[in-house]
């Protein structure tokens, strides 16, 4: 019976402070939000490409030969270990496509006619599969087709070894080997000007006259296999036929940036909802300790009556976890609305099938946990003290603070202030844990501002670094194989080419001690002005005639610094092994890298002047002729558009980091008028009767809020340079989570984003002042002053 009767109490309590419950729950509810829709996320991608992959036989070894005899494969079948293998033959394509004013490539993979491969199957969003004695049918990749507008029946020009061939689209398909699809050496899609398709394998033979042979397999081994000493006799049984190196899933390029994103998210899952659910069982404590001290007549009575410390403890732990459990439903409901708005981005960044997003029961309750179990945890002190207090202490008031002179009076600073300014001043620092605790709140709400806003400035610096500093060639010409001076000449005297640039691309393994890492090394020109590697104040960095350039990450991952010596092995040509001294350490945002001056790389390689590609200045006037020159060139395997680049880098990438953090924006604003507003009403509430004294004295409406709402702007600009300080640090802590493989940031943060965050701060001070000021107004004065002492 008595707990029924708390319990009533309880329900009046929630009532009278429904706001100041609403805000705190609100603040709990961002927590718990990012929560759910960040492990929601991680735990649908993470499922659906599982099961992608195993109901569409993904491999797990991928083998490049120049040509070798189907007999090899038979080889491949009888290592230990392996279990499935699949020859193809993979071509490159220049494409004429309806209504694109630039050339397009294209990779064609071989398959069976008339039925699925035995690995890497295609899921047909449309269409059929090829048939047999139809040499000119493909099957097109579906984001190739979303960005040209193809469909089945459609048909495409295409030069293919050298041979021009009208295709017919058939079908529109997905395939677990192309989640992520990015033209070969490029680390951004470009789904309009690069698609992926799929053709008959005798078709395919008789047009690169690859007859009784392939140039490329993939295998899936048992489980439990040695893949490491699998890869090793594989690359030992095709090294006499120009192998090109196997590599397991881990160096696949799709699956890499699948894994890069699950990286990054699992990073931001453990830093923004931790901060979160910490402010909000800040304010949850705070509100429970002003509530406990005007409540200590009520408490004493009620011991009195009988009622233990337990269930008056209990009645405020139960105030603490109905605020949670109400941020909890609401957090719930908003991370699930929000998980599937990013599962919806997420389908057009990775070709999945469908990527529907599912909070797992796992995860539903760890929130439940972690929201509740920090409402106790924000409560404990405050039930403890319940527990403890006697009843006879409780019905008496809590004694006053120790009144001595203030820091500003014991200056000599009184005159200099008002009487109300020397009330703010005192009130401030008789109350000092509490007004620290306000300002560290509110700090941590505009730190949070920062660090979810920063993203934006630091994509800003890498798309200038990357494609205006770095990067300035307009166009990139991919050659089918190295060519001589003579290719070279070619692609620099094409219609409008102002200047050109050669460069060799090697794909090697570097290694150092026990650790190996598969790179191309990009050869250029010494004295080149189109591509450059920077330094961190974005200067130059000279290529050596006798060692290379490799990036940050790169140089992380191999445990190198400059001076230290790297086997280089190549995997084309000659396949020469040298030793090479690391002569710089690179910044680099988008990828890895390895430089060299092109002469030095062609010597290691043991060639003559050899070249991969160009870049090039193109005259903008005389493009259309240029685009036609390229697709009558059959030596042509790739162009790369640094404008569209940038394009997809904003449209893709970028795009979806900014709705991320457009959304924690959200939520840290959220916090911070949470925060703010809280503050105002526990000031209310602890000094609402000497504010009526004031009143009944004379004090004018205007002069009491001043009072009131002037400790509120104190605590709030004394927070300000402490949130920036908060916002800085949180920023470097998610700079260091973000370090991938594949991409990093810089910590660049726009004065812009520092008076936006401040701004914020400002406003949703100016938002709680009213509705304070609103109270004050609806202040009753002889209530307050009729409360017991």
């Amino acid at each position: 019976m008595t707990i029924r009767n708390l319990d009533k109490k309880l329900l009046r309590e929630l009532g009278s402070m429904k706001m100041q419950v609403l805000a705190i729950a609100m603040v709990m509810a961002a927590g718990v939000a990012t929560f759910v829709m960040s492990f929601g996320v991680i735990n649908s991608l993470e499922e659906t490409r599982r099961v992608y992959y195993d109901e569409y036989r993904f491999a797990d070894i991928f083998v490049g030969v120049k040509r070798a005899p189907e007999t090899l494969a038979r080889q491949f079948e009888a290592i230990p270990g392996v279990d499935r293998v699949m020859t193809r033959v993979i071509v490159g394509a220049t494409l004429d496509v309806p209504g694109l004013a630039e050339p397009a490539t294209a990779m064609l993979v071989s398959i069976p006619e008339g039925q699925q491969p035995d690995l890497n199957a295609l899921h047909l969003r449309s269409g059929r599969l090829v048939e047999p004695y139809r040499e000119n049918e493909v099957i097109i990749a579906d984001s190739f087709a979303d960005a040209n507008n193809l469909r089945e029946g459609d048909t495409l020009s295409a030069i293919i070894s050298g041979h021009q061939r009208t295709l017919e689209v058939v079908g529109v398909a997905l395939s677990p080997e192309f989640v992520y699809m990015i033209p070969p050496g490029a680390l951004m899609p470009d789904n309009a000007r690069f698609g992926v398709m799929w053709m008959g394998r005798d078709a395919l033979e008789a047009a690169h006259d690859m007859d009784g042979a392939f140039n490329d397999a993939v295998i899936k081994i048992a489980r439990g296999a040695q893949e490491d000493e699998i890869i090793r006799i594989i690359d030992t049984l095709t090294k006499p036929y120009g192998g090109l190196g196997a590599y397991g899933r881990e160096h696949h390029v799709s699956d890499m940036f699948v894994r890069n994103e699950l990286d990054q998210l699992r990073a931001m899952t453990y830093v923004v909802p931790v901060i979160f659910l910490a402010i909000a069982g800040l304010l949850l404590h705070m509100v429970l300790s002003r509530l406990v001290n005007l409540e200590r007549g009520q408490i004493g009575v009620l011991k009195a009556l009988g009622f233990t410390g337990f269930e008056i403890g209990l009645y405020y732990a139960k105030l603490a976890l109905i605020i949670a459990a109400i941020g909890l439903v609401i957090g719930v409901a908003m991370g699930l609305w929000f998980g599937s708005w990013m599962a919806a981005l997420y389908i057009e960044f990775f070709r999945f099938p469908s990527l529907q997003f599912v909070m797992s029961t796992e995860v539903f309750a760890l929130a439940t946990l972690i929201s509740l179990g920090g409402a106790l945890v924000g409560a404990i002190k405050t039930v403890r003290a319940v527990m403890k207090l006697p009843p006879a202490e409780a019905m008496r008031s809590e004694p006053p603070p120790k009144f001595k002179p203030v820091l500003i009076e014991r200056l000599g600073l009184t005159r200099l202030l008002s009487p109300a300014g020397r009330m703010i001043f005192r009130q401030l620092e008789r109350r000092a844990k509490r007004s620290i605790a306000t300002s560290v709140g509110i700090a941590a709400s505009l730190g949070v501002l920062i660090g979810a806003a920063f993203t934006i400035d630091s994509l800003d610096y890498i798309l200038d670094v990357q494609f205006n500093q770095a990067e300035r060639e307009d166009i990139g010409l991919t050659l089918v194989e190295a060519g001589d001076r003579q290719a070279f000449l070619d692609l620099a005297n094409m219609p409008g080419v102002m200047q050109a640039e050669p460069y060799r691309s090697v794909p090697v393994k570097l290694k150092f001690g026990h650790r190996t890492e598969r790179i191309a090394i990009l050869g250029m020109q010494a004295n080149g002005d189109m591509h450059r590697t920077l330094d961190t104040e974005l200067t130059p960095v000279p290529l050596p005639k006798d060692g290379i350039v490799i990036s940050e990450n790169l140089a992380r991952n191999l445990q190198v610094t400059v001076g230290d010596l790297l086997t280089f092995e190549a995997l084309e040509g000659r396949r020469p092994i040298r030793n090479v001294y690391v002569s710089a350490v690179v910044q680099q945002y988008l990828g890895t890298g390895a430089y060299m001056d092109l002469s030095a790389l062609n010597a290691l390689m043991q060639e003559g002047p050899s070249v991969s590609g160009a870049w090039l200045k193109v005259d903008e006037a005389a493009l259309p002729e240029f685009y036609r020159a390229v697709r009558k060139t059959p030596s042509i395997a790739g162009l790369s558009i640094r404008k569209a680049a940038m394009d997809s880098f904003k449209n893709l990438l970028a795009e979806n980091i900014v709705q991320m953090t457009i959304a924690n924006v959200g939520f840290a604003a959220l916090i911070a008028f949470g925060v703010v507003y809280n503050s105002a009403r526990i000031s209310l509430s602890e000094r609402a009767r000497e504010l009526a004294s004031m009143r009944v004295l004379g004090f004018s409406r205007r002069e009491i809020s001043a009072i009131l709402l002037g400790e509120l702007s104190i605590l709030i600009f004394a927070a300000i340079p402490i949130g920036y300080l908060m916002g800085y640090g949180l920023a470097a802590a998610i700079v260091v989570s973000l370090d991938t493989e594949l991409f990093r940031i810089p910590l660049i943060i726009d004065p812009e984003t520092y008076g936006m965050g401040g701004l914020v701060i400002l406003v949703a001070g100016a938002i709680s002042a009213l509705a304070v000021r609103r109270r004050l107004d609806r202040l009753d004065l002889i209530g307050v002053l009729k409360s017991r002492e």
